[in-house]
This record gives C-alpha cells, sequence and structure tokens, in this order.
C-alpha cells in the first residue's frame, strides 16, 4: 500500500536536482541553475500541508496528510534553515496501515548546503530511523550515516558526498529556488540524493506553463514537470511522477502522480500560510 508519504512530497524536490561535475557551491550554481540568494522563493516561517490521496480498484479516497514547516535557527554557530516534515495516515487507514513520519533538515542559509538530516518512520511493521552528519570541512566529504531499519538492523555507512548531493527537505527547497529560465524543456536532467545508507540517481524533465484547476484550491498557473522514480518497493520505476508547481516567485508544488505498484498515489496542497511571495498564481 503507501508508504513513505513524506517522501513521495518531498520527491517535488527530487526531480529538480540537476547533477553536474567539478562544481563545488550550490549558491554558484555548479549543481543546478539558480536565483540569487536574496531572492530565495521562501522564507522564516513558511508552512505547507497537502493531503495524500489513493486510488486501487475500489479504493478511492484521500488517506494520509503532510505538513512541511520551515524556521530559521543558529545550528552549530551558523544561521540555519530547520525543515519539518511530518506524514500521516487518518484515522480510517490507521485500521489498514498505520503511517507516521519524520524528516528534519538543517541546511545552511548561505549556499543552501545541508548540515544534518534525521529521519524516523513507521510505516506498518516496518520501522527506519536515520541521523545524517555532513562533513564538508575534510578533503573528501562525506556523509556520517547512523542508520536503522527493521529489516536490516543498525548500519554505520559513511556515504560519498559531492557538491550537488543533498538530503530530501534541503533538495526540496533547493528546487524552489532554481532558476527555470536555464533549463530546456524536454531534456532529461541527472539528479542525486540520499537516504538510508545509499545515494540515489533518477532524471526530471520540464514540459512546461499548464493551468490546473487543484480540488479545495481552485484554478493554479503552473508549471508541469515529470520524474522517474525509483522502482523499489513502492514504485514501479517505469513511469513517470508528474509534479506541478506554482508559476510565481513561490514555485510551491501544488499538484503530483505517482504510480505504485500497487494503485496510484496523489497529493494535493490544501493549506499554507508564511509565504514570502504573493499567492499570485492562483487565478
Amino acid at each position: 500500500m503507501i508508504r513513505l508519504l513524506p517522501t513521495l512530497l518531498l520527491s517535488f524536490g527530487i526531480l529538480f536536482s540537476h547533477t553536474l561535475k567539478g562544481q563545488t557551491n550550490y549558491s554558484e550554481g555548479g549543481c543546478i541553475p539558480t536565483r540569487p540568494l536574496s531572492d530565495l522563493a521562501f522564507g522564516d516561517g513558511e508552512h505547507l500541508k497537502f493531503t495524500i490521496h489513493y486510488s486501487w480498484g475500489a479504493i478511492n479516497s484521500d488517506v494520509g496528510s503532510a505538513t512541511v514547516d520551515l524556521k530559521k535557527e543558529i545550528f552549530n554557530g551558523e544561521d540555519v534553515f530547520h525543515c519539518i516534515v511530518s506524514g500521516r495516515t487518518t484515522r480510517l487507514f490507521d485500521l489498514f496501515f498505520k503511517v507516521r513520519e519524520d524528516f528534519q533538515s538543517w541546511f545552511r542559509c548561505d549556499g543552501l548546503r545541508p548540515l544534518k538530516f534525521t529521519r524516523d518512520t513507521r510505516e506498518g511493521r516496518y520501522v527506519a530511523r536515520n541521523d545524517y552528519k555532513f562533513i564538508w570541512d575534510v578533503p573528501q566529504p562525506y556523509i556520517d550515516a547512523d542508520v536503522f531499519s527493521s529489516s536490516s538492523g543498525q548500519r554505520n555507512p559513511q556515504l560519498p558526498l559531492t557538491a550537488c548531493t543533498c538530503d530530501l527537505p534541503a533538495l526540496f527547497y533547493l528546487a524552489r529556488n532554481m532558476d527555470f529560465d536555464a533549463v530546456t524543456p524536454g531534456k532529461k536532467y541527472p539528479m542525486t540524493f540520499a537516504i538510508d545508507d545509499d545515494v540515489y540517481n533518477v532524471y526530471f524533465i520540464l514540459y512546461g506553463p499548464e493551468s490546473l484547476k487543484v480540488k479545495g484550491l481552485g484554478t493554479v498557473d503552473t508549471i508541469r514537470f515529470a520524474a522517474r522514480l525509483l522502482a523499489g518497493e513502492v514504485f514501479t520505476g517505469e513511469e513517470d511522477m508528474m509534479i506541478w508547481v506554482t508559476d510565481d516567485d513561490n514555485r510551491i508544488p501544488v499538484y503530483f502522480e505517482a504510480p505504485l505498484l500497487v494503485g496510484t498515489a496523489c497529493g494535493r496542497l490544501a493549506g499554507y500560510s508564511g509565504l514570502r511571495h504573493p499567492f499570485s498564481s492562483l487565478m
């Protein structure tokens, strides 16, 4: 059934990660082309809420929700953004498959480089925990990972770290600050992100502007993308995930649709507050 609700949500961010060789600073556009950091798409106090919908056979209902909150903090003496992503199934769906997710990320305000990431996942009988420390100030940077799952036990791998590697929440925000004018429609762009005890690569394709009617929100001017997801216990790996983000300075994901091994998952923006820019794409 449905698993990894915040991971589905943060796939909005995965789809943008454009890997380029030989660059070392996010703010210099080394990994994805970004807008100036003085003109971020987000800010302190932003809150987003999403509804997760699942369809398969006779099942066609909202099954969960996810929230994404962002605030500024001081972490190890540095100014950082602290992102908290929480996901859960509804009370009714808890009876069939109970999900509780907590993803947290600390990344620099200057350059958006990730510093720490934690994950606490409970999906039915499956349990997973991640605790990452991003070690940058050494000749060969790496991720010091403390990883546990009920299926594989405790592991302490050192994961490869390049300037283009992110955890999922940090990637979500880095992606929203992307310079869309520097991306060619229809072209495949590779991506990289770390989760559990590995680093993964997928790709995204930009399609372009599209007006979309979102349940409970209205008609929104959006930009549509496709992302090829990882084959495994959840996703088919054969079909693309479709994502629509607002065509304004906020770049908020308002809708996605992802094929699963069993059924289809959809997500839609259900609430928001603390936006840095006017929601001008909402018609």
